[in-house]
């Protein structure tokens, strides 16, 4: 790491302890960006990686429900309001028990750059609670959405801060917040939510764009060295909407998913993961990845807890959490002849297998580029309610590939300008780094 980075990067521990998840994010990006501090010493000197690191605004607040046998819970809300730049903040939000200001901090700060790389005119930010949805009936969750809208509302707008969905936030939970949003303005304001069902201002591909995003960037990848996923055996990990969707368009593509799992194991099913089984379990039934395997039969295989890594493949796509492939996982995908990893989730990889990967000659694509499609179309959404518009499925997967393509040429370009060639990582950090940066300084010191 550059000298100058190294002092900025000790300031940025010092003033944020004990925020794991946000210090591996800031040393990712830091570990990046020696050779542009080379090249352009101005934004080190104009204080703009300090400011970059440090959020223009964070909001905790508390978050009171009651649930369906009359107990009342409090749990714990964030909205860390990043960088806006270039636009208003944008990112999801996550209800997780794993939520708290680290990990929002982390999410909203790889939101930055995955948002800036996308070339749309949206800042970075993330949002959250520590509300664990499973398990609870509509009702429940309903109450607890209107309880966090009933503070949310206030800081945010479709000209100030845009949330979306994550982990633990799909459709049902959208629906609540706007319905929450929409009563206590009074304002029918459909941009200051992406995700949003069809029927009341969402966008077509929304739901799936995350997953086909990702696969679209490791289409690129494949294509930038003469091959395509024509035949290839793909592992995907997480079974839920990035996972499915990135299954769903590898098999369109000419691959074949062989796995993909939750938290309590995963299944192993060399004929493809059927996705309408899949579908029926993880959406209808709101089931777990064990009864996927009950329902193909004997053919497939489940195992409990281990690691899917263990699963050989050509291609790995994580879609599940952060730091779900360690050092270990990557050896045996290495080992296994694994060619190409990309992120569907953030962060999915520790520090240690991202260097494994790229010490083995893996190309390795990082969550900020090939999972910015769900971002990407949260952005188109906004751009259709705005303009009181509706674009069909076709037209907005095209946007979207279009989206993804330019994502994967400006990482792989980047890369190379800065004596980085096929290093995905470094091609991303310094490219999302830069736009934001400039913009930092064409607006002066704020």
């Amino acid at each position: 790491m550059h000298a100058k980075l190294q002092n900025l990067y000790e300031q940025v521990l010092q003033r944020n302890p004990g925020e794991a998840e946000f210090h591996q994010a800031v040393t990712e990006v830091f570990d990046s960006l020696s050779p542009v501090v080379d090249k352009h010493p101005h934004y080190a000197d104009a204080a703009v990686i300090t400011r970059l690191c440090e959020p223009e605004r964070q909001i905790i607040f508390r978050v009171p429900w009651i649930d369906d046998a009359g107990q009342i819970h409090v749990n714990r809300g964030f909205r860390v309001e990043f960088n806006s730049a270039l636009g208003p903040y944008k990112g999801g939000l996550r209800f997780h028990p794993s939520v708290y200001l680290g990990i929002v901090k982390f999410l909203g700060f790889e939101q930055i750059f995955k948002n800036a790389l996308t070339g749309l005119p949206i800042g970075g930010g993330k949002g959250g609670s520590d509300f664990d949805p499973k398990g609870r009936s509509d009702a429940e969750v309903m109450r607890f959405c209107q309880s966090f809208m009933t503070e949310l509302y206030r800081h945010i707008g479709e000209y100030t801060d845009v949330p979306a969905g994550d982990i633990g936030v799909g459709g049902r939970e959208i629906g609540y917040l706007f319905g929450q949003y929409k009563r206590i303005t009074n304002r029918y304001e459909s941009g200051v939510l992406t995700g949003k069902g069809l029927a009341w201002g969402g966008s077509q591909v929304r739901t799936e764009a995350t997953g086909f995003g990702a696969v679209f960037f490791v289409n690129e990848m494949l294509k930038a060295k003469g091959d395509s996923l024509e035949g290839k055996r793909v592992v995907v990990s997480g079974s839920g909407n990035v996972a499915t969707y990135a299954i769903e368009k590898v098999h369109e593509l000419g691959g074949t998913v062989v796995a993909c799992s939750d938290s309590s194991g995963y299944v192993v099913d060399e004929k493809g993961i059927d996705l309408e089984v899949l579908k029926e379990v993880k959406e209808i039934q709101r089931g777990r990845i064990v009864d996927y395997a009950r329902l193909r039969g004997e053919n497939v295989k489940f195992v409990g807890g281990g690691s899917i890594w263990d699963v050989p493949a050509d291609i790995a796509i994580p879609c599940a959490t952060q730091n779900e492939l360690d050092g270990n996982d990557a050896k045996q995908l290495i080992d296994h002849g694994c060619t190409i990893v990309a992120e569907g989730a953030n962060m999915p990889c520790s520090p240690d297998a991202i260097r494994l990967f790229t010490d083995a000659g893996v190309l390795f694509a990082p969550g900020k580029a090939a999972n910015a499609g769900g971002v990407a179309t949260s952005a188109l959404e906004m751009q259709q309610n705005a303009s009181r518009d509706s674009w069909s499925f076709e037209h907005t997967e095209e946007r979207l590939a279009d989206i993804m393509r330019g994502i994967h040429d400006r990482c792989l370009h980047t890369a190379e300008e800065y004596g980085a060639p096929g290093n995905y990582v470094v091609g991303a950090n310094i490219a999302g780094f830069i736009q934001v940066a400039d913009a930092m300084l064409a607006l002066g010191v704020i």
